[in-house]
């Protein structure tokens, strides 16, 4: 065992640090203002690089922000997927979608039947969840097929862009559907309702009562909706405007979702569907990109195979791994990271996190760390597993909330459970792979539409650290390649693991 690789050898820890990403320090980096001895010290003195983990590097449209779902699929996958955005602007671009079968048919049965086109989705540009300019696609569809009634159920962003410009986006819909020459916005209400993933139904249930039923305070334009988010473009609350208060949804309608990310708008799409059905309302449904929903809803566009990735090889090889998040980011470590199947494979522990008392981010800002730390350390210290793989969510989900010292402290909380995990892998003979998803807390303020410099929650395209801790040795640590991608993390994995990635990884060993 004299070279470096074959001392690294051996079982370990993957660790994502969710939102970690690298930037210049700044007034607006939560990182660099954040005391992080351990996180500087995994980029100063141990084998690391920048990975590459936004736009086509991960398969996205170039220029586009990495998000936590593509970011865990890609790290699975160990190459670059075509993510729903790509594929949905590529079905754009070819004409496919506007000409697409299935859309025809919809559209030509609301027209023949005088029936109403009900639009849901979110109405920005941020492409983590959707893309405003996708809405014009499907309303000039619309149009082509003479569908006279079309309503928008708009849902209020705040966080993939900068907050407070929800009424700059609503009146980009209101010059779509005139460019359009039909379509007109007839519900509001903020994604902290409307995309609500954590089972909290009291707040869907106000965005599916106000879509489908058309309660919600009313309002006679724009601004007068947004206005009524005191918390923010994403807490704008059930808002029916003067021309939306007949666009209850009525049996023979139809309903397209125009999210292209599912997770966030599935549990909407669930209830909105049981709630029409339970109501006697018999409602044509479609989804732009497809949805993991309970509810079969048909996809416009289909989704990329993301199969031949870790956990197809981990199962293969025999190895045992454990799967360690909150809530928030269970998902990720499970369904994702395991190329959106979720199948329990062989050898494989789900550990999912919860808290005792509801999220509250700013607060709270270490969460439910302390357990997740915990279990951690208690599976790295088991001989029967091979991998742990963990998500430490703080840094992200804090980070949402656009809060710069409640951030922070997130990222401080971050550094001293990744010093403790640290610990467990020398004591159990580990190595430990720290990698982020994406950028968040590096970059906290955005420039508006308008100009002004806002507080900003969401993603960026900046690189992410990657650093590996070996096992200790008295060998040298290898050094690492200076460009890396998110593709490059399973290959670099199974490659510590002893085993060659697997053949439809394009990825590499970074060892």
């Amino acid at each position: 065992m004299s070279t470096p690789e074959r001392v690294l050898a051996g079982p370990g820890i993957l660790l994502v640090l969710d939102g970690w990403g690298h930037a210049d320090a700044a007034d607006d980096n939560a990182l660099s203002l954040a005391r992080t001895p351990v996180l500087d010290g995994l980029v100063a003195h141990h084998p690391s690089t920048l990975a590459e983990a936004s736009g086509e590097a991960v398969g996205l449209l170039p220029g586009t922000v990495g998000n936590s779902e593509i970011g865990h699929m890609v790290i699975g996958a160990g190459r670059p997927l075509p993510y729903d955005s790509l594929l949905v602007q590529q079905a754009i671009d070819t004409g496919a979608l506007r000409t697409h079968p299935r859309l025809g048919a919809l559209l030509e049965k609301i027209a023949n039947s005088s029936g109403a086109l009900h639009l849901i989705g979110l109405c920005s540009d941020g492409q983590i969840h959707a893309h405003v300019e996708h809405l014009g696609e499907l309303l000039a569809a619309a149009a082509a097929h003479q569908v006279q009634r079309v309503y928008i159920h708009a849902i209020t962003d705040g966080r993939d862009v900068a907050d407070h410009t929800g009424e700059t986006y609503l009146n980009r819909v209101a010059e779509l559907t005139a460019r359009a020459g039909t379509g007109q916005i007839a519900t509001v209400i903020g994604r902290g309702y409307a995309m609500d993933k954590a089972g909290n139904l009291d707040l869907t249930e106000q965005a599916v009562t106000l879509a489908a039923d058309g309660h919600g305070s009313p309002a006679d334009s724009v601004h007068a909706a947004v206005s009524s988010g005191e918390r923010g473009d994403e807490w704008v609350s059930a808002t029916v405007l003067t021309a939306g208060r007949d666009a209850a949804v009525a049996d023979g309608d139809a309903v397209v979702w125009f999210n292209f990310r599912s997770d966030r708008i599935q549990q909407f799409a669930d209830r909105l569907s049981e709630h029409l059905t339970a109501t006697g309302r018999s409602v044509d449904m479609v989804s732009l990109a497809q949805y993991d929903t309970r509810t079969a809803i048909p996809a416009l566009v289909e989704r990329a195979d993301a199969s031949g990735g870790l956990a197809d090889e981990l199962a293969a090889a025999g190895l045992r791994s454990v799967r360690i998040a909150e809530a928030e980011k269970f998902e990720h470590v499970t369904y994702y990271i395991n190329g959106r199947d979720g199948t329990v494979r062989s050898g494989e522990e789900h550990v999912r996190i919860t808290g005792d008392v509801k999220a509250d981010y700013i607060t709270r800002p270490r969460m439910n760390l302390d357990r997740v730390t915990t279990a951690v350390v208690e599976a790295a210290g088991r001989a029967d597993v091979d991998l742990v793989i963990a998500n430490l969510a703080n840094i992200d989900v804090v980070g949402h909330t656009g809060h710069l010292a409640a951030t922070v402290t997130a990222c401080e909380a971050t550094d001293t459970a990744v010093g403790q995990i640290l610990e467990a892998a020398h004591n159990s003979h580990r190595w430990v792979l720290a990698v982020g998803d994406h950028g968040n807390a590096e970059r906290m303020t955005k420039q508006a539409p308008d100009g002004t410099v806002r507080p900003y929650g969401g993603h960026t395209t900046n690189p992410v650290p990657l650093a590996i801790v070996p096992t200790g040795t008295d060998a040298p640590e290898p050094t690492l390649p200076q460009t890396a991608t998110l593709a490059d993390v399973a290959p670099t994995i199974l490659h510590l693991l002893g085993h060659k990635p697997g053949s439809a990884m394009t990825g590499r060993p970074l060892l």
